[in-house]
Parts: structure tokens; C-alpha cells; sequence
């Protein structure tokens, strides 16, 4: 396939752009960013993290941030899409998250909060090497803010708890033992096509690179979608192509190989 028409690159950060063993961004991967960028690619941040916990790289910026699996969706001049869980889901779903003993953590724009923490929600904030911030403020947020996700440890077994009477929102999950809980009709799909209107580019002009099933609708809107060697098998599936492993500089090599470098 010819990559000559690519202007667009979505990434995926955890397991795709980070190995999560090694929880940084490796000199040969950050190269790569580099230079995609002097190519004068758009080169994208997609992922499940929101603003508050993106990591920094040293000496390459993204030039948009598609956050909350698709749900806040902004570059350095505006927000380009944004779309919080209504707040009467939002509530239910604490209650409901209560019933069976997960504590929940609630993000806002500029905002991380949590009612509680436990050891599989500890570990999930420990991938973004983050602690989970319990906070007496809890209630006020949710009365006040505008909450893009939700984000609780959780099996596939407890997914219909989590969600019981809740019309307006679904779990999103690239990990087994947490959820991110969005808008029903969010997901990163709709997040990459509000930005590609927004550039005015069509999905054949876009690439992306992931590795969980939360990529899956990215992949469907963008016109090649490459699945990293580590990636979920659902994900391979559906991917028009599989590069190296995370560990193995796996996007590099590929873009070497693909003339995009």
C-alpha cells in the first residue's frame, strides 16, 4: 500500500507508543515522532488517558489530543469535540459501581478524582505512573463538572453491573482487570472522524496505530489501521496490517520499511 497519501497519524499511547513494562517511550520511538513531524505529518495522541495525565516527551509535541477514548478531542487553539456523560448516567453508574464494591474515579477536563481506591484501580492509575486522588471533593465534582469518563477496576464479569438501568453510556477496556466507562456514543472512532472533518481530511489520508480493542473503532475510521505485534488478537482481526512489538520499536520499523521515514 502507498503511504505517499498519509497526512494524518493517530496513536495509541499505552502498549503502542509506551511499552507498559518499561513505562517510557524508547530514544528510537521518539525519534520516530520526530521525524514524522518534519514531514509536516499531523501526528495525534488517541487514547483512553485524559489531558491531566498525558505523558511528556522530550523535545516532540503532539499537534492534537484525541483524550477519553474520543470523548475530549482538542488541539493548541481549541477544543475541537467534546462530549461528557450525562450527568444522571453518571451518578447511577457510582451507585452502581458502590453495589459491587468498586470505588470509581471521575475526570473532568482539567480534573482526576476518586471516592475510593483499590488494588486493581491502583495498578490501573499505575500504568500512567499516577496515584489514584481520593478526594473529599468527590461529590462536588460530579454535581459540578462536566465528566467525560469513568474509570473503575473491573472484570468482564462485572461490565453489566457497572452499567445497570444506564442508557447513554458503554465501557471501553485495553486492560482485563479495569474499565474506562464513556459516553455511549463516544469511542475513539467518532473522536478520529470529528478530526478529520476538522482538517478536512478524508479517512484514506489517515493512519493509526494500536494494540487494544479500544482501537478497534479507530481502526474502521481511518483507511489503514496497523496492529502492533503485542496487540489483542481482535484488534489483528480487524487491522489492515501488524507491525513489531511495542518492546521492539515495532511503529519505526514499519515506517521505515512503509517510506514514511
Amino acid at each position: 500500500m502507498s503511504m505517499d497519501t498519509i497526512k494524518i497519524i493517530f496513536f495509541d499511547i499505552d502498549g503502542t507508543l509506551i511499552d507498559m513494562k518499561r513505562k517510557q517511550i524508547s530514544e528510537k520511538m521518539l525519534e520516530t515522532l520526530i521525524r514524522l513531524k518534519e514531514r509536516n505529518i499531523i501526528l495525534c495522541l488517541s487514547t483512553g488517558r485524559g489531558p491531566m495525565t498525558l505523558p511528556h516527551f522530550d523535545g516532540w509535541e503532539p499537534d492534537v489530543f484525541l483524550t477519553f477514548n474520543g470523548s475530549y478531542c482538542y488541539n493548541r487553539q481549541q477544543a475541537i469535540y467534546r462530549h461528557p456523560i450525562p450527568k444522571e448516567d453518571a451518578k447511577k453508574i457510582i451507585q452502581n459501581a458502590a453495589l459491587i464494591n468498586r470505588p470509581v474515579s471521575i475526570a473532568t477536563a482539567d480534573q482526576l478524582v476518586a471516592n475510593g481506591t483499590d488494588k486493581d484501580l491502583a495498578e490501573y492509575y499505575g500504568f500512567a505512573k499516577l496515584e489514584v486522588n481520593v478526594s473529599e471533593d468527590f461529590e462536588d465534582v460530579v454535581d459540578r463538572g462536566e465528566i467525560y469518563q469513568i474509570m473503575a477496576g473491573g472484570r468482564e464479569e462485572e461490565y453489566a453491573s457497572f452499567l445497570q438501568g444506564v442508557s447513554h453510556a458503554k465501557i471501553a477496556a485495553w486492560w482485563d482487570r479495569a474499565v474506562d466507562i464513556i459516553p455511549a456514543d463516544s469511542g475513539k472512532g467518532t473522536g478520529v472522524s470529528k478530526i478529520l472533518a476538522y482538517y478536512h481530511l478524508d479517512k484514506s489520508e489517515a493512519l493509526a496505530f494500536g494494540d487494544g480493542n479500544n482501537d478497534i473503532e479507530m481502526f474502521e475510521a481511518v483507511g489503514t489501521g496497523v496492529a502492533m505485534e503485542n496487540g489483542s488478537d481482535l484488534l489483528k482481526e480487524v487491522a489492515d496490517d501488524v507491525c513489531g512489538h511495542v518492546a521492539e520499536d515495532g511503529i519505526y520499523h514499519y515506517c521505515v520499511a512503509h517510506g514514511l521515514l
